[in-house]
């Protein structure tokens, strides 16, 4: 337990002060890296979800009534004072989730990077004027905060994930319950210590602690909840999805991928494995967008997995800059990972390296699953077809382009896909006709900027698409104004 980055209980914050669960609850939080304890949190319930809506509530009418650029300003004061908190932030980042630390501070960089993006909307957050076809009429449309957002996050990227959906939610007015992701509760609670010391009045963001069922749900159902944005795995946003549905709440929901990774047999095949390395195993293969489908055409696949197994083979596991990959988040993921990896193999698939959990004594106190390469997997198997969230990647063999794109379009997610191609021809062709929110040629599968759209179709997503000026469409609503002047009043 490091108590100079955090304390031994992190609380909520409620109404601009820390507070305990209602009924004293606590949870553990394990450092993945070494199983050992890190800090316990408070275990909220119903109880504490309502008195942060509350809270909320009240903020709501000061809050939505300052200009945009106010918000803005006060916005960046929060990204200024990220900036300067960076390598603290990192550390904890670091401490949670077992992330090297040059990786945990790359991803404190993204988040402020998506915070500056956004507090800047408020200096713009358009709406736009234009013509009517009766004459002595004017119309235009301007953009109206909605009210409370629940904002519920993932564990993968902690502090991204906060920006991704605060700083849009807050720029357009709202005010913002924020659930922390369970196995990341003190980046969340760092995050809310700035927010305060920036100036953020009171109530505007609430933060609570919690597991899912607990204080998820209640957040969900919470009929003063005008919006619920939702990171997470599909099974979970379907249920979020029914019940918000059922009070007409408007949602986003961010959710799975078994994202493709097609290899041409021109592509540059060096570069290919580099992105095929970093999109299966970078954060152990721990986001939404992890390249898990790894399509190879006929004339290179022999080379190109023997190159994929002698590179992974040498891959470090561990958590610091010496390594490549860290730990996954939890011991109850990897058990999962371990069994999803044994099913393969007993439903026909070839392990060709890894498979199973690092038990060696630098690795066997922490939660460590070896990279791991699979071939011969049925497309239709579960490894194939159900998101795994870790150092896992299957290949799979086709004979030419119309091929490989059937093959990528055929999976119920369409999150991300890349090509690696030097044929013009087949990048365009690529890019249009895969069924995928991002399409990328010769990098990897994931990765978005502040000031892009990022979301999936299938079941990838319901549509919405964050970050980008596009988060804005999900956290306001527009007015139609018409103004009619009276010619013989001029």
């Amino acid at each position: 337990m490091n108590t100079k980055l955090f304390p031994e209980i992190v609380l909520n914050w409620i109404d601009g002060a820390e507070k305990g669960a209602s009924d004293g609850a606590l949870f553990n939080n394990l450092s993945p890296a070494t199983g050992k304890l890190l800090c316990q949190a408070v275990g909220s319930r119903k109880s504490d979800v309502e008195k942060a809506v509350a809270s909320a509530r009240k903020a709501f009418p000061a809050w939505s009534g300052m200009t945009p650029v106010q918000r803005g300003d006060i916005l960046m004061a929060i990204a200024q004072r990220m900036r300067a908190n960076a390598e603290t932030m990192a550390a904890i980042v670091a401490a949670e989730t077992g992330m090297a630390p040059s990786a945990a501070l790359g991803e404190t960089g993204g988040a402020i990077a998506q915070a500056e993006f956004m507090a800047g909307e408020g200096r713009r957050l358009y709406g736009r004027t234009t013509t009517s076809a009766v004459p002595d009429k004017y119309a235009m449309t301007v953009r109206h905060p909605l009210g409370v957002a629940g904002l519920i996050i993932a564990a993968n990227t902690p502090i991204a994930n906060v920006a991704w959906k605060v700083f849009p939610a807050l720029i357009c007015g709202n005010t913002a319950v924020l659930k922390a992701a369970e196995d990341t509760p003190a980046t969340a609670w760092f995050f809310g210590q700035l927010a305060r010391d920036a100036g953020l009045p009171p109530g505007v963001l609430n933060i609570i602690q919690g597991m899912g069922e607990e204080a998820g749900a209640p957040l969900v159902a919470h009929p003063d909840i005008a919006v619920v944005s939702f990171t997470g795995s599909t099974e979970v946003g379907r249920m979020i999805a029914e019940t918000a549905g059922r009070r007409l709440a408007k949602v986003s929901l961010e959710l799975g991928g078994k994202n493709p990774l097609v290899v041409c047999d021109d592509a540059d095949l060096e570069n290919a494995a580099k992105w095929v390395l970093l999109s299966a195993f970078s954060n152990a293969g721990q986001r939404c967008a992890a390249g898990s489908r790894i399509i190879i055409f006929d004339a290179v696949y022999d080379q190109f997995r023997d190159m994929l197994l002698e590179k992974t083979q040498q891959l470090k596991v561990g958590p610091t800059d010496m390594d490549d990959l860290g730990p996954v988040i939890n011991e109850t993921q990897l058990i999962n990972m371990v069994a999803a990896v044994e099913t393969a193999r007993q439903e026909g698939a070839q392990i060709l390296v890894g498979g199973s959990r690092m038990t060696d004594p630098e690795h066997a106190d922490g939660f460590y699953m070896a990279p791991t390469l699979i071939e011969n997997a049925d497309p239709r198997a579960g490894i194939s077809t159900r998101e795994v969230f870790g150092p896992i990647t299957c290949l799979y063999r086709v004979k030419d382009f119309q091929e490989a794109l059937r093959m990528a379009n055929d999976s119920p997610y369409g999150l991300t896909a890349c090509i690696h191609s030097r044929n013009i021809h087949r990048v365009m062709e690529f890019t249009q006709k895969v069924q995928a929110g991002v399409a990328v040629a010769n990098a990897g599968t994931y990765g978005s900027e502040p000031h892009m759209p990022f979301g999936g179709v299938k079941q990838s997503g319901n549509g919405s698409r964050e970050p980008g000026t596009e988060a804005l469409d999900i956290y306001s609503n527009l007015k139609d104004i018409y103004i009619c002047v009276e010619p013989d009043l001029i």
